[in-house]
């Protein structure tokens, strides 16, 4: 099990289930939203349990009809999920023990900054995670 919350305690959740490898997305939204290209890790839905207030809103670009999750008291930047989507994202930083996982690729590089470009040998691509891209690995 992986545990992990936002940076006041406010909001605190659990993992019971695997974790996927890293992904770090540039677009415009997370670098608003968070202040700099966003690292996700996911787990499917139903391995996770929530406790706090999250408050969720809309991502307005998302070609996905995705929300954001904040902290209600100190807006950490926690969670995306897609509207059907049986995965939420998590931000990686916010587990209590990040460690054990591995960044599997960087996404939209097209729209990040160049001060954050993805170091050499990393796989980078210009939109989302192509269809024909490897499989991301999932560890417990």
């Amino acid at each position: 099990m992986r545990t992990g919350g936002c940076l006041c305690g406010a909001v605190r959740y659990e993992i019971d289930g695997p974790l996927r490898e890293i992904l770090v997305c540039h677009c415009v939204e997370c670098r608003h939203w968070a202040g700099h290209a966003w690292a996700a890790t996911a787990a499917a839905l139903t391995d996770i349990r929530i406790d706090g207030e999250v408050v969720w809103r809309g991502s307005p670009r998302s070609e996905w009809n995705a929300k954001r999750g904040n902290c209600m008291r100190c807006s950490a930047c926690l969670f995306w999920h897609a509207e059907d989507g049986e995965r939420m994202a998590i931000g990686a930083g916010t587990l209590d023990d990040p460690n054990g996982l591995r960044v599997g690729g960087h996404i939209w590089i097209e729209q990040g900054a160049d001060w954050e470009r993805p170091p050499e040998g990393m796989p980078a691509y210009p939109r989302g995670y192509p269809d024909d891209a490897p499989a991301l690995g999932w560890r417990t």
